[in-house]
């Protein structure tokens, strides 16, 4: 890593006894497979920067000026996005398959490097599968997963040799956050093992009135499902959930639902929130105990849940069962739910 390091310092320095006779902007060019968009954008903090037309062959060429050295958004369409690094000066080119997009663009050219090394730590962290399962391992399996993820991560870093300063600080900086995370939740979620008193929520507006708290469902099991209204997975759920809950209606446990409907998503309002909130559940007709969390964040921060759907059941005493429950499309809650004394 010292030897990157000074490397990169000496190429800087090369570069700014050069500056005055290298290009002040980017050159981009290639070809898209199987491309059936006529633009490209490309798009960065504030907006969109350039757009670029594509031949018929699915050939492009173009130039543009960027106002920092940054990561940027190549697309084509909502659906085929990628990561672009630039800086004036870069000469990309860029082929790949429309149709398979992220996975098959590779960048050439001045510059390209940093591109390519993004894309191989996205594909990497996409490999990692559902933090759950690594928060599940015991712990000398999750050290010796931490170990071989650090080297992995290492290991990218160091193939690539001429890659931006700026970049290398930022993918350390980053890897660094992961593992912080990966850490700090493991250890936390120890204190979230099966048998532990769950945590609680208090007052939490019911939509049929009055409000609701955790002790309110002492002496059953309680399924609950954290999501919000704006959150597609958690929308692809209702179905398995509104299912599940008939099949054990009339059973000792109760299906919450918590929404996490907040007024940053609601045009800055706590009431557009809620309202969008009640609006969802009488549209789509949901069953089980809808409550809505409001501004009181505790028990999402008290489970560590930093994506949802998130599914936690809690015994009749109000202990935890499993803090990451199998979501209700999964077969494996049937399972788990028909081995209790329901």
């Amino acid at each position: 890593m010292k030897k990157l390091t000074l490397a990169l310092f000496t190429l800087l320095a090369i570069a700014s006894c050069t500056k005055e006779h290298s290009k002040e902007y980017v050159s981009l060019s290639g070809k898209l497979e199987n491309n059936t968009d006529s633009i490209i954008t490309i798009s960065g903090r504030t907006g969109i920067l350039k757009t670029i037309s594509v031949n018929e062959d699915g050939s492009f060429k173009d130039t543009l000026k960027v106002p920092t050295v940054d990561i940027y958004t190549f697309q084509t369409s909502s659906t085929n996005r990628a990561p672009l690094y630039l800086k004036n000066g870069f000469d990309v080119t860029i082929k790949g398959d429309a149709e398979e997009f992220m996975t098959s663009l590779k960048y050439s050219g001045a510059g390209s490097s940093n591109s390519n090394f993004i894309a191989a730590q996205l594909k990497k962290s996409q490999e990692i599968g559902n933090p759950a399962d690594i928060f599940a391992l015991d712990e000398e399996a999750f050290d010796s997963k931490m170990s071989l993820l650090k080297k992995d991560f290492d290991s990218i870093l160091s193939s690539f040799n001429d890659l931006d300063s700026s970049l290398v600080d930022m993918a350390t900086k980053q890897n660094t956050q992961m593992f912080d995370y990966f850490e700090k939740t493991y250890v936390s979620s120890k204190g979230m093992a099966k048998g532990k008193a769950s945590p609680k929520f208090e007052n939490y507006v019911d939509v049929k009135g009055g409000k609701k708290s955790l002790d309110s469902f002492k002496g059953k099991y309680v399924y609950i499902d954290v999501w919000a209204t704006w959150c597609g997975p958690c929308i692809r759920e209702i179905p398995s959930l509104k299912s599940i809950e008939k099949e054990f209606h009339n059973k000792n446990i109760e299906f919450i639902s918590i929404s996490t409907d907040e007024s940053k998503r609601s045009g800055g309002s706590w009431e557009a929130a809620e309202k969008k909130w009640r609006d969802f559940v009488k549209e789509n007709e949901l069953g089980g105990v809808q409550l809505w969390a409001g501004q009181d964040f505790s028990f999402q921060q008290a489970y560590q849940i930093s994506g949802i759907p998130r599914f936690i059941l809690i015994d009749p005493q109000g202990n935890i069962v499993e803090a990451n429950a199998p979501r209700p499309s999964d077969p494996r809650l049937k399972s788990l739910l028909e081995s209790l004394d329901i």
